[in-house]
């Protein structure tokens, strides 16, 4: 059965691998209980089982501490016996120690990674709400986990008693015998019956694994909105999409535009440049009412491109970048230049034109309304 979210929608979408990277930043990771428990039981049975190996040796540093060879040992015995202890608890803790905490990283890194979540260690109030405490106790995950825990303790009592009472003859025969007997069979049965116990629970493990991996993965589910407003923050709405694909499509299409207007450059009578970012090629003939048309424009390849193929036609190229700007950016190929633009382009021909005649002339400067003058991307500038 799908959970519901709080606005009472289904979860019934898998969970994103965004959804389970945030819930990892939040220290919701896969976690098994029984399987901590499981292998930490079967590598202290490993433990134990190399015990008789170091047993000796360390009795031996044992019984020393209770060695005094001489009086003058009297005034130094409790530091230097005290350092001894130190050192024989520190060989215990780091033998039983580090198998351990070896294993149980190994086991988190197996069931669900290793998380580092700072965000998860953080102080929640809502921790300590003791109304939220109830409704945790009380609520379908914690009575499960009673269960399990009242099954489990069942289950390995059960096996306990079982395995107790068929070795019941044996253990009676103890007390007959000597004490090598006794720790020799202890030695045995020991481990015989932490092994049945432990195979019980690596079943139990098994069993708590996988419905652990069912609950992560139906609280991390999603409903059909929360997918949707996820592809909009990571994607963006298809409004959005759309338009970046219309733009993209016109920015496509103009290109091509401008390459195929190349041909007209030699129709041109000036062509305005930036000097080589922008270059706008326009044709205008002296005594026509029309105003002058733009017959190629272009910016970067195709504005080198449309300067050179004028200079192979002998066509004045004329330096003016806010010209050239302004050109470009309110002008399309095949249309006549913007009235706005009129008296600058104007100025621009007639000096242009006095050049092509052999006249001597100077350079005017060109003038232009405010909100005619852009920078490189089309910004109009203040």
């Amino acid at each position: 059965m799908a959970e519901e979210s709080q606005d009472g929608q289904d979860k019934t979408e898998e969970p994103s691998q965004r959804k389970i990277d945030k819930a990892k930043e939040d220290g919701q990771v896969l976690q098994s209980k029984e399987m901590f428990v499981f292998t930490s039981i079967a590598m202290g049975l490993i433990i134990f089982l190399f015990i008789p190996q170091i047993a000796m040796p360390g009795m031996n540093e044992w019984g020393k501490l209770f060695q005094i060879e001489s009086k003058e040992q009297l005034y130094s015995l409790p530091y230097t016996r005290l350092y001894q202890v130190f050192e024989i608890i520190l060989f215990i803790a780091l033998f039983a120690g580090i198998p351990l905490m070896v294993v149980s990283l190994l086991t988190q890194l197996a069931v669900g990674g290793i998380n580092f979540a700072p965000k998860a260690a953080s102080f929640k109030g809502n921790k300590i709400n003791p109304i939220k405490g109830l409704k945790r106790i009380f609520s379908i995950k914690g009575l499960v986990e009673l269960g399990k825990s009242v099954l489990k303790v069942v289950l390995l009592v059960s096996l306990a008693t079982l395995i107790i009472y068929l070795m019941l003859p044996q253990l009676l025969m103890v007390s007959h015998g000597t004490l090598n007997n006794a720790l020799e069979m202890m030695y045995y049965a020991f481990p015989f019956l932490i092994g049945t116990l432990l195979t019980a629970l690596a079943f139990i493990a098994a069993i708590d694994y996988f419905w652990q991996r069912h609950v992560h993965i139906q609280q991390l589910r999603m409903t059909k909105q929360e997918v949707k407003d996820e592809h909009k923050q990571t994607d963006g709405s298809p409004e959005v999409k759309a338009k970046i694909r219309r733009m993209q499509m016109e920015k496509s299409r103009e290109s091509s535009k401008q390459r195929e207007a190349l041909k007209n450059v030699s129709d041109a009578t000036a062509v305005i440049t930036n000097p080589t970012h922008f270059a706008v090629a326009l044709k205008y003939t002296p005594g026509e009412i029309n105003a002058p048309t733009i017959v190629a424009m272009g910016q970067g390849i195709i504005a080198k491109q449309i300067i050179e193929r004028a200079q192979e036609h002998n066509i004045t190229v004329f330096r003016s970048p806010l010209l050239a700007r302004a050109l470009f950016f309110t002008s399309k190929i095949g249309n006549e230049i913007s009235d706005k633009l009129y008296n600058a382009v104007a100025v621009a021909l007639a000096y242009i034109y006095r050049i092509d005649q052999g006249e001597p002339a100077e350079q005017p400067d060109i003038t232009l309304p405010d909100e005619l003058i852009f920078d490189e991307y089309g910004n109009v500038e203040n």
